[in-house]
């Protein structure tokens, strides 16, 4: 911008400052958020180990600010103890929601008792009949390369057009009634143990030899049976889960990549059962050992480990976190479902954060940005 010459009888540098002065003055000042109500406040707890405001504040942006998406469900403990829940209109602490694909961790666990009873390995083959046959690479594929999404198996989670994608043909295409049949016969894309690639076609393989673990039966109604009495006697009952519900396909397979059902209340459960490494209230329920493999990065992916989340940082990587590693302790790890389900841990901050609802894409980072900052008020 060309200068001209200024001809007033004010210095400058004062006019300047006057200017400034007078231009601050025009604008209006930043506004105020609005005040909280009364159901707000009553979420919070009367000792949340921060400001009873400040907390409601920031869970009340979960539900209320723009462009988050539809939350349904938040609760959030600390030290083992609630000390804020809330709810949208038309839910409540009975409430059963859909996990999609925070399923996936309640499968590692399964999968962490059984090698713990001696029923699998983590390291061998993974005992899959079809992939064992002479010349079948894929029988390099162990447990531990499942468990860690890294078998190298042609599955594509999300693919374009949707219809095309594994997940989908294989919930609700040509895979559904056997759908780990469908999982198991898709052939290799990478050499098994070198490829991270998120897949819930894996996570059920890995319900599927649960089922073989516990019966030798093919029959749907005693695949289903294995498992379901197996759940509850081994993991439900012991972290008193009692509004928890598992799906099961047409051929009795567990849908553990992305199908059950659970309060907020249960889900919160499960993440402090995790935080306390495999133990709920002074019981050891699944080896501490375990809990703590389900939380180290793979190989393959410093943001994964069994079947769970990390808030690890990442070299360069095509896609936004899953996570808030900016925000919280390396150390946070997390059950995320599709459209918005999280179980959020932070074992150094004694926190569990669980935040339930509908969020597309977009609103899902703006909503998890709301979500880091409840961590931000435990530092």
């Amino acid at each position: 911008m060309k200068l001209r010459p200024h001809f007033s009888s004010t210095p400058l540098i004062p006019a300047l400052a006057l200017a400034a002065t007078l231009s601050a003055c025009s604008e209006a000042p930043p506004s105020e958020p609005p005040p909280l109500t009364e159901d707000a406040m009553a979420a919070i707890g009367p000792e949340p180990g921060t400001a009873r405001e400040t907390l409601a504040r920031a869970v009340d942006d979960i539900f209320t600010a723009e462009g988050v998406g539809e939350t349904r469900a938040v609760l959030v403990m600390r030290e083992g103890e609630i000390i804020a829940e809330r709810y949208s209109a038309g839910y409540d602490a009975d409430t059963r929601h859909i996990s999609w694909s925070m399923a996936k961790t309640v499968t590692a666990a399964l999968i962490g008792l059984l090698v713990s009873d001696g029923k699998l390995s983590l390291d061998e083959p993974a005992p899959v009949p079809r992939w064992q046959r002479t010349g079948d690479a894929r029988s390099e594929i162990t447990l531990r390369h499942l468990l860690q999404m890294r078998s190298g198996l042609e599955h594509t989670e999300a693919g374009s057009p949707p219809y095309e994608s594994s997940e989908v043909r294989m919930l609700f295409l040509d895979g559904r009634s056997d759908m780990a049949r469908w999982a198991k016969e898709q052939p290799l894309e990478a050499e098994p143990g070198a490829k991270f690639e998120y897949s819930s076609n894996t996570s059920v393989i890995l319900a599927d030899i649960a089922a073989r673990a516990l019966t030798e039966s093919d029959e749907p109604e005693a695949r289903r049976k294995a498992i379901a009495d197996y759940l509850h006697a081994r993991l439900f009952e012991p972290l008193e889960m009692t509004s928890i519900v598992p799906e099961f396909d047409a051929a009795g397979t567990f849908i553990g990549g992305s199908l059950m059902h659970a309060s907020a209340r249960d889900w919160a459960r499960f993440g402090e059962f995790l935080r306390n490494k495999g133990s709920y209230k002074g019981t050891q329920i699944l080896p501490r050992a375990w809990a703590e493999q389900m939380v180290t990065p793979s190989p393959a992916s410093a943001h994964y480990g069994f079947q769970t989340w990390l808030n690890r940082k990442r070299e360069e990587a095509e896609t936004p976190h899953p996570l808030f590693p900016d925000r919280a302790p390396d150390s946070v790890f997390a059950m995320i479902g599709h459209m918005g389900q999280y179980v959020i841990v932070s074992p150094e901050q004694k926190l569990t954060v669980v935040r339930l609802g509908h969020s597309n894409r977009e609103e899902r980072v703006k909503m998890l940005g709301e979500v880091a900052d409840i961590f931000e008020l435990y530092p």
